[in-house]
């Protein structure tokens, strides 16, 4: 008797990130080496509700390697709670009787922190699922690397070299805003890398008097000029407390009234916190009496073309993913250790994020080489 053929399913999940194709790439090449069908669903978890699919063979896969983006789309819908003709409906097992009717043998879904969350459900609900871990922020658990981080360290490391020239030019403080809400992996490694003066993270909540008088102390030894890093989700300290107490207060909560009240608190801090580096570079030029302007890089850190680093991880990731498939080794992710890979059980995984240590090298040395980093 014949032995039966595997088909996968793959998907690419939440904020795209360069390095999805170069992922797509290995685990579709790999698993066309051991005699495996591949078939992409579009649009994240919603190409799989809605059995959108495109099939992945050697043509498909040609020439995507250092295509940025993805090529199956992307969404933030969640498998449990997508919105279906403006109702929010559990579209699980709808997905489960898709993955039967298609004849899958597992879902493989690349993609950050909530992916892996969705992931796990999905799992728990009975299908055999793989992930891959995707995301600029660097700030997935259990892995020591995430493909995209290195390709975006590369873009926002530019643009912190060339603003350093229209900062000295017009002896201002430049704010830089990188992308990053609870992890300052990024906005660390491109300070470092970028030569700031100013390095502000979310896990090291700032004093904007210490920043400002780093700024003045600059001056006075004669560089009228700073660059500030400053990651999207950096709070000062008392914005920090505040988060910290609204938090508490949603996990003491008991009665839905208490819990309407501490989400409201901390909705109501999301939106005063939007507008934190156009006031922090406020601050900043009202206490240092220097000009100040602020750039945004937003968007561009994902777009592009993947470098060498992020195509070789994902294409080593992808191909470890169809390795494990090829073994039925389900219920993980394939996280980056060392120069190899390691399948983590995805209950280790969802749910947790790794963020900056407060004593971990990249900031002693920041701090060694004379890095403001507010505290």
């Amino acid at each position: 008797m014949a032995k039966k053929i595997k088909r996968i399913g793959i998907l690419t999940a939440g904020g795209d990130s360069p390095g999805l194709n170069a992922a797509i790439r290995g685990v579709g090449k790999t698993a066309l080496h051991y005699g495996m069908e591949i078939v992409g669903f579009r649009d994240g978890f919603r190409g799989l509700v809605e059995n959108r699919r495109l099939k992945l063979d050697k043509s498909t896969l040609a020439g995507i390697l250092t295509v940025g983006g993805t090529i199956l789309g992307t969404s933030r819908d969640k498998p449990h709670r997508m919105v279906i003709d403006g109702h929010t409906r559990n579209m699980t097992d709808v997905i489960k009787a898709n993955y039967k009717k298609w004849g899958l043998d597992c879902i493989v879904c690349l993609g950050g922190g909530g992916t892996q969350k969705n992931a796990l459900r999905l799992h728990q609900a009975g299908l055999n699922v793989i992930t891959l871990p995707k995301t600029i922020d660097n700030d997935v658990a259990m892995t020591d690397s995430t493909f995209g981080f290195a390709t975006a360290l590369d873009i926002a490391t530019e643009t912190l070299d060339r603003l350093h020239s229209t900062a000295h030019s017009h002896h201002r403080i430049i704010v830089a805003e990188i992308m990053g809400h609870r992890a300052g992996w990024l906005t660390l490694g491109a300070g470092i890398a970028g030569g700031a003066d100013v390095i502000l993270i979310p896990e090291i909540p700032y004093d904007v008097m210490k920043i400002a008088e780093a700024i003045r102390r600059r001056s006075r030894s004669g560089t009228n000029f700073s660059i500030v890093a400053v990651a999207e989700g950096a709070m000062s300290r008392d914005d920090a407390r505040a988060l910290n107490a609204a938090e508490k207060k949603l996990e003491r909560a008991r009665t839905l009234h208490d819990k309407k009240e501490a989400k409201s608190e901390l909705a109501a801090l999301d939106v005063r916190h939007a507008g934190n580096t156009m006031r922090l570079a406020k601050q900043l030029e009202e206490l240092t009496h220097l000009e100040s302007r602020v750039t945004i890089l937003g968007y561009v850190q994902r777009g592009g073309t993947p470098c060498s680093a992020d195509r070789v991880l994902a294409t080593r990731l992808g191909s470890a993913c169809a390795d494990l498939i090829h073994e039925e080794h389900y219920g993980v992710m394939v996280a980056a250790r060392g120069d190899g890979t390691e399948p983590v059980p995805l209950e280790k995984v969802a749910g947790k994020r790794k963020v900056v240590p407060p004593d971990h090298s990249w900031v002693k040395t920041a701090r060694r080489v004379g890095t403001c980093l507010g505290d």
